[in-house]
């Protein structure tokens, strides 16, 4: 059984100090220098108490707050508070983080903030004609739980519940109430055998409530100690100044409808007739700042967001196509998504719908082979082979199947023709720069008709397609000539390499070799070099690939992969990511059966015989021959295995 409620000096006590939200002390001391009064007046001036009466001293309200420690037993939704009509600054505040939740609702039922088992994203929430602010602290970094606020007033009476999952850590809440108002808050039945929410069993209900009335001037029993929220007096004006600040109005609200910000104008007037004087006479360190207020702020129209067609779900024939449709209404100059019951008053547009691109094509042979391009010899013929809709329209190529294309162009042979030799002329330059070199020109035995090929045997003596010239007299010369480097004479650490070095003499009749001393006056290049190809250490070695499993359709082939040191021994030394493949694929290509030309579908929608598998009857086999075939082909194709 649960214990007794606690006597009432302890439900008088300050609840427990927690990091839960606060509205802040908006009463206390005189306001801000460049901050205007109630009294719309800037500097010393009256200020609005709790109860929102400017001047007021506290009296015209009262705070209502408790704490919320009840057992609950069962999972589920728990009604633990009601919030009354005309509430304002309403705090309810988990003490401390836990797996439960906070939520609220109006009396017809309508879910404000985690309804329907559905727990909301920490943000603003309209409902009981005010604007809640829903908070759920970072889960790793804080401790404290998670709370709700609003401003007020309420137009309607509000429940609170606790989704229950764990203890109660306790809640804290508190509200302020026009003193005409009944100040306790009303709790539910919560005995064993009382109300539930939601089909949730009942649970003991033991709660702290703490109700404070504002009246400093004594209209009611004082307490015991000062309370925490209590209004200091407010401090005595200083001295009145002959020119203030005074609001004259504000700015026409930014946005008709879905909230805007308008903001307030200042004049400097004269603070005994309220004349407006020149704003030079008042003291502009104390000009308040431009601060913006809400305004307009009931909802826009919803409205119906469509979004773009999707491409359509097949490239020929008839496919479907879909889009996004969603109501969505603008609050706060934000576009946001709404329930599709506030668009109720709008058609709904559709959000799904056929659609057809192209008529499925297939491959027309439309005229006969033409004469060969070559009266005699090997030349080509075409003939016309175009892609065609159902209804005969011309379409590119890529709308019908490539694999089963018609070929356009083949080889004829049109028998032998008589041959020549054809020759272009000399070569302009000489193979040697000085003394006799050699010119040449190309020679080559072809028919008479261009588009043939070469051929051998034009019968007569081949034309020659070198002769001699010559340039003139060379002058002697001693040139070092060298010839290229050797390879490394180490794999890999440091080497030597070589090349021949060789002194050449040039004369008319070409290069000699001289001894070394005849080009003594030269410097002589290198003859030999230090190369290092890199630090010695265990290579990867692999075999050459096998042959493929498979001649089509993707086989694969494997070879042996070694690690092997300098001297050809086995070793882990190697870097395994730099580990070449020991099996790959191979044959990718599609197996394809021989096309016979004679084997074509007489009509386009053979794809319905094959679907019926009426190709086993000749009359069908013979008119859909090609899609019949293919059907056979894929049916009769071995399975490899990978």
């Amino acid at each position: 059984p649960a214990s007794p409620p606690a006597p009432a000096s302890e439900q008088l006590s300050a609840p427990p100090t927690t990091d839960r939200p606060s509205w802040g002390d908006c009463t206390t001391g005189s306001p801000s220098a460049k901050s205007p009064g109630c009294d719309d007046f800037v500097g010393p001036s009256r200020v609005v108490d709790k109860c929102g009466v400017c001047g007021g001293d506290n009296s015209a309200c009262r705070l209502v707050s408790g704490l919320f420690q009840h057992s609950l037993t069962r999972v589920g939704y728990h009604k633990i508070l009601e919030i009354p009509q005309g509430a304002t600054k309403i705090n309810v505040t988990e003490m401390l983080k836990s797996k439960n939740y906070l939520a609220l609702r109006n009396r017809a039922g309508r879910s404000i903030i985690n309804g329907n088992w559905a727990i909301d994203r920490p943000g603003r929430y309209e409902g009981g004609g005010t604007m809640f602010i829903y908070r759920r602290p970072n889960e790793i970094t804080s401790t404290a739980g998670e709370s709700f606020l609003a401003d007020g007033p309420t137009n309607q009476i509000l429940d609170v519940f606790m989704i229950y999952q764990q203890p109660n850590p306790g809640v804290h809440y508190e509200y302020i109430l026009p003193s005409e108002s009944p100040a306790n808050p009303t709790h539910p039945d919560h005995s064993p055998d009382g109300n539930t929410v939601n089909g949730q069993g009942g649970y003991n209900h033991h709660g702290n409530t703490h109700q404070e009335g504002y009246d400093p001037a004594g209209g009611g029993r004082p307490p015991s100690s000062v309370p925490d929220n209590q209004v200091p007096a407010v401090q005595p004006p200083r001295s009145q100044r002959e020119y203030n600040w005074r609001q004259a109005g504000t700015t026409e609200c930014s946005a008709s409808c879905g909230k805007g910000y308008l903001y307030a104008i200042f004049h400097c007037v004269h603070r005994q007739n309220h004349e407006e004087v020149s704003e030079t006479l008042c003291d502009s360190s104390t000009r308040p700042s431009q601060q913006e207020e809400p305004c307009n702020t009931q909802h826009c129209p919803a409205f119906w967001d469509i979004g773009e067609w999707s491409e359509c779900s097949k490239t020929c024939g008839l496919g479907m196509q879909h889009r996004q449709v969603l109501c969505r209404q603008v609050y706060a100059n934000r576009t946001l998504n709404v329930h599709t019951g506030r668009c109720r008053h709008l058609e709904r547009p559709e959000t799904a719908s056929t659609c057809q691109l192209k008529i499925c094509s297939e491959w027309q042979i439309r005229t006969e082979w033409t004469v060969c391009s070559v009266p005699c010899g090997l030349g080509q013929r075409s003939r016309d082979v175009q892609c065609v809709s159902n209804i005969g329209d011309l379409v590119p190529d890529e709308e019908c199947n490539m694999n089963l294309q018609p070929s356009a162009v083949e080889n004829c042979d049109m028998g032998a023709c008589a041959k020549s030799w054809f020759y272009t002329h000399w070569g302009a330059t000489c193979s040697a720069e000085c003394g006799m070199g050699v010119r040449t020109r190309g020679v080559l035995c072809l028919t008479n008709q261009i588009s043939s090929l070469p051929l051998e045997g034009c019968g007569h003596e081949r034309p020659a397609d070198s002769q001699v010239c010559n340039n003139g007299p060379c002058e002697s010369s001693i040139e070092w000539f060298t010839g290229p480097w050797s390879q490394c004479s180490a794999e890999c650490g440091v080497g030597s390499q070589q090349r021949a070095v060789v002194c050449l003499v040039r004369a008319e009749e070409g290069y000699a070799a001289a001894p070394p001393y005849e080009c003594s006056s030269l410097d002589r290049p290198l003859g030999q070099q230090s190369c290092n190809l890199g630090p010695c250490g265990a290579k990867w070695y692999h075999t050459d690939w096998s042959a493929c499993s498979k001649s089509c359709e993707e086989g694969f082939r494997l070879r042996e992969v070694r690690c092997l040191t300098d001297s050809m021994q086995p070793s882990d030394g190697c870097e395994e990511q730099d580990r070449p493949p020991e099996r790959e694929p191979c044959n990718p290509e599609p197996c394809t059966p021989d096309i016979d030309e004679k084997c074509r579908d007489k009509y386009f929608n053979c794809n319905v015989v094959v679907q019926a598998r009426l190709c086993v009857y000749d009359y069908y086999r013979t008119t859909c021959c090609a899609s019949c075939s293919r059907v056979a082909h894929q049916h009769s194709a071995p399975r490899g295995h990978s």
